[in-house]
């Protein structure tokens, strides 16, 4: 396969890690599904190379090594590893048409299932977790099968609509952001938060949201200061050593 050099770059190195932690992660908070799914970000300065994690590997055991660099057009530049197709056409789509440096893309369990429901997604004036995301959801309400093709891919970017959190019908979701640290920390809250609603839910009992101007409010507070996502995802370093080898 060709090489890239910005592949050893230290910034890209840097990134390659920082992707391989959000991976392990995922896995250790059993946000991950086997070897499916996909995490990616735009390398520096660019919009048309993105690191991505390889096709065949459980997440748990990804190292800076295994990252792989590919273009929005799927071809591999650097990396020792396949990538799985869903990948090419989902993440080449949103990285080119939102812009977006960071895309998480996972079935997580109660995320998902609230994918399910006629609402199809979060309610954000439930929880306190759940008002961070407050104006920030898209809904993509309609499943199409796998997407095996530009077009599909291109779909589900532009259900997105400006947005950077979305909920797929019947599928999964998708969660955007321009670093690392604070996209998987909002990947991370909004399972939590689709769990509690959908605990809630299972009481049978009604539920009680809160005034969507409050909710707005509170995601106004949580997006104005990210140290609290920077010192979870170092926290994550030091939890979660990258494997050897």
């Amino acid at each position: 396969m060709p090489a890239d050099s910005d592949y050893a770059s230290p910034a890209v190195r840097k990134l390659r890690e920082d992707l391989a932690l959000a991976l392990r992660a995922a896995a250790h908070h059993g946000l991950s599904e086997g070897v499916c799914n996909h995490f990616s970000v735009l390398l520096p300065g660019a919009q048309d190379r993105y690191l991505i994690n390889p096709r065949g590997l459980h997440w748990s055991e990804i190292g800076a090594d295994d990252i792989v660099l590919i273009d929005v057009h799927g071809e591999v530049l650097a990396g020792r590893h396949r990538v799985e197709p869903t990948a090419l056409f989902i993440h080449g789509a949103v990285h080119r048409i939102t812009g977006h440096a960071v895309v998480l893309h996972c079935h997580m369990p109660y995320a998902t299932a609230l994918t399910l429901t006629a609402e199809r997604a979060l309610d954000p004036t439930l929880s306190q977790n759940a008002m961070r995301y407050m104006n920030r959801i898209a809904i993509d309400a309609v499943y199409n099968g796998l997407a095996l093709d530009d077009a599909e891919g291109e779909r589900i970017a532009r259900a997105m609509a400006g947005k950077d959190i979305a909920f797929l019908a019947n599928h999964g979701v998708i969660v955007a952001g321009a670093c690392i640290a604070h996209a998987y920390d909002d990947l991370y809250y909004l399972e939590r938060a689709s769990l509690h609603q959908v605990i809630a839910q299972s009481t049978g009992r009604p539920l009680v949201p809160v005034d969507a101007k409050m909710a707005a409010h509170v995601a106004a507070q949580i997006q104005g200061e990210r140290e609290q996502s920077d010192l979870f995802f170092e926290a994550l370093r030091r939890m979660l050593p990258a494997p050897r080898g």
